[in-house]
């Protein structure tokens, strides 16, 4: 069976260096290239790839978007995230949104041949970091109706716990050596996965629940 694959991102250089990556692996694929999620939606409309490469930040739509339709008309189409964002913040969340895989564009060229080969051999490339990201998030889920704070990875607790105690954005984010935004970013999922609006609520659960570092 011929491997069709697609390579969807705004910069021409990435898609490039993905081409050329794939050529090695798979010299008789059939490589198509789009720059932004307008152009996916109208090529899946008249092609049916193996494989479709997608980056998340891309105008002209968005990825949940393009997820669904790909999934709806082609379910054995795989999708991988091709993508700058943090791995640890977002991999998990768009793995359990229907991604089969997900690949930080960070990777040296052999993690990349490896992330292709598994997508193209298995349908399914995730990280080690990630696996045990999933495994983690299963294990607490048992416990999460009694306790809700058992849903936070063990860095959204850490940042939780600080936040907590008082600390700024900005003294978190010097502290643990990592940006403001990403401070706030798990801010947001914090909150998102509490179901709670602010820092009053989250004293609160940990108040309730007696949270201590021991």
């Amino acid at each position: 069976m011929e491997e069709k694959i697609l390579i969807a991102d705004d910069h021409s250089v990435v898609r490039l260096g993905l081409s050329m990556i794939i050529k090695k692996l798979r010299p008789h694929a059939v490589v198509e290239q789009v720059k932004d999620y307008k152009e996916v939606m109208h090529i899946i409309k008249e092609k049916t790839f193996s494989l479709a490469i997608l980056d998340l930040n891309m105008p002209n739509g968005n990825f949940q978007e393009a997820l669904q339709a790909i999934k709806i008309k082609y379910p054995e189409t795989k999708v991988m995230i091709f993508s700058s964002q943090d791995e640890s913040l977002y991999a998990v969340r768009y793995l359990k949104m229907g991604a089969d895989g997900f690949l930080h564009k960070d990777s040296g060229e052999d993690v990349i041949n490896r992330a292709l080969v598994k997508m193209l051999d298995q349908g399914r490339y995730m990280s080690e970091e990630v696996k045990d990201s999933l495994i983690y998030d299963k294990l607490n889920k048992q416990d999460a109706p009694n306790n809700p704070l058992k849903l936070l990875s063990e860095r959204e607790m850490e940042i939780a716990e600080r936040m907590v105690s008082g600390d700024a954005p900005k003294e978190i984010s010097n502290s643990l050596n990592i940006h403001a935004s990403t401070v706030s970013t798990y801010k947001s999922r914090i909150f998102e996965k509490l179901n709670i609006q602010s820092i009053p609520e989250l004293i609160k659960i940990f108040n309730f629940h007696n949270i201590s570092k021991d």
